[in-house]
């Protein structure tokens, strides 16, 4: 059965078949060939999926993220990252990295962070003598960074999987986000100064100011969330109701770049996206449950125990293994096929579920944008208008540096233990 289903799904997968039909129709195959079970366990592990309160959040962080994306909000937090840290050498591409950082905390959506930092930073760099590959790897390395920052849909997926608290997650994912978020940062500034950049005009204190008052209403929203989240006055779902709110409100009232006959539109978009992330959890849910059938998990963790691996050498594993099927099969469907395979190996081996769970969200941001298959990638390029070959070469040095961020997070996982320490989740 196991055999079968992995077949059929790398065959899927070569005839470019869309990954949620890949996935269902190798679950299906599996099952049907096995004629030991009965082929209604698929509707039921797809409804079973489904029916979690927690993922209700999946559809409001998204149209959060489209409100957001259209709503100004973006433009405004990239003026104010400029008037930060533009003055230094390499201060613009800086400047994404640190306005990727905000908009993550207000989005949840990784697509959304991507199209809106990137349509508002490609054009800027290019104009500051960025060639346009060079541009799109300074968008997407941040882009990757920035799944790691709260609130992120991955990680309310992993909390609804593995039982963890989604606070606890999200609260777990500041500190690795920044240590990813220094690295390409301080390969911006060395390629900067080899270079020779020129660094612009440091912004007196009247500028700064301006750019941070005009910035105050989109930070508000992630101090709202996350204040009322810690605080207890909210759970994410309910915090995902109070973004979209609170987007709607800016985008529509407040700068009024949104207009009423968009809003249809943006409702579609948000709807087709949710029932496609939905439909991928779904049928990737059947492929999991063949594995767990199969025993795989078990078979797993005797494998790993007999080659005398320990936790850091499980932990890099699954970075590797997540990075690669978050280029291939996109995060949620990575996620929802191996992590309950995976799970009673964590446990086996005493490893936090926190820190298990953040470095898994690391490693599938990462592949999203992992050159020459990532989804995020594509999506960059479109923006910039430039095959995704040529941007082969100038993003593997920002890959290796996410690389080298995360394997500081795996080897120290007082990153991501500490917050939640700290605020008792």
């Amino acid at each position: 059965m196991i055999t079968i289903t992995i077949a059929a799904f790398l065959i899927f997968l070569v005839l470019a078949i869309p990954v949620a039909f890949a996935v269902g129709m190798a679950g299906f195959l599996g099952l049907w060939w096995s004629g030991a079970y009965p082929l209604a366990i698929i509707i039921q592990q797809i409804f079973l999926t489904a029916d979690s309160f927690v993922l209700l959040a999946i559809p409001l962080f998204v149209l959060a993220g489209a409100l957001m994306e259209t709503g100004g909000i973006a433009v405004r937090l990239v003026r104010f990252a400029q008037a930060l840290v533009g003055w230094i050498r390499g201060g613009l591409a800086m400047a994404v990295v640190i306005a990727e950082y905000i908009f993550s905390g207000i989005s949840g959506s990784t697509i959304a962070d991507v199209s809106a930092i990137g349509a508002t930073m490609i054009p800027p760099l290019t104009k500051a003598g960025y060639k346009p590959e060079e541009a799109v790897s300074v968008v997407a390395s941040a882009s990757a960074m920035g799944i790691l920052v709260p609130p992120c849909i991955l990680m309310i997926i992993i909390g609804a999987i593995a039982n963890v608290s989604v606070a606890a997650l999200f609260a777990g994912g500041f500190i690795p986000a920044l240590v990813l978020a220094v690295a390409i940062m301080a390969y911006i500034y060395v390629q900067a100064r080899k270079s020779g950049m020129a660094a612009s005009q440091k912004p007196n204190l009247r500028e700064l100011g301006r750019a941070f008052i005009d910035a105050l209403i989109p930070m508000g929203l992630p101090i709202i969330i996350f204040g009322g989240i810690l605080g207890g006055v909210f759970t994410p779902t309910e915090a995902a109701a109070v973004a979209v709110l609170y987007a709607a409100v800016v985008g529509l009232f407040i700068y009024r770049e949104i207009a009423w006959s968009a809003l249809p539109g943006i409702l579609i978009h948000s709807a087709v996206m949710t029932a496609s992330v939905c439909f991928l959890l779904g049928t990737a849910a059947v492929v999991a449950w063949v594995l767990a059938v199969a025993q795989v998990p078990a078979f797993l963790a005797e494998t790993l125990k007999a080659m005398s691996a320990g936790p850091t050498a499980f932990l890099l594993f699954s970075a590797f293994l997540f990075i690669l099927l978050g280029a291939v099969i996109e995060g949620p469907a990575a996620v929802v096929i191996l992590l309950p395979t995976f799970l009673p190996v964590v446990k086996q081996f005493g490893i936090d579920i926190i820190h298990y769970s953040i470095v898994i969200t690391a490693a599938v941001g990462i592949g999203l944008f992992l050159p020459p298959i990532g989804v995020g990638l594509f999506i960059s390029c479109g923006i910039a208008k430039i095959s995704i070959d040529r941007t082969l070469r100038p993003m593997l040095p920002y890959v290796i540096f996410l690389c080298l961020g995360l394997l500081i997070v795996v080897l120290f996982p007082w990153f991501t233990l500490i917050l939640p320490k700290i605020l008792n989740l």
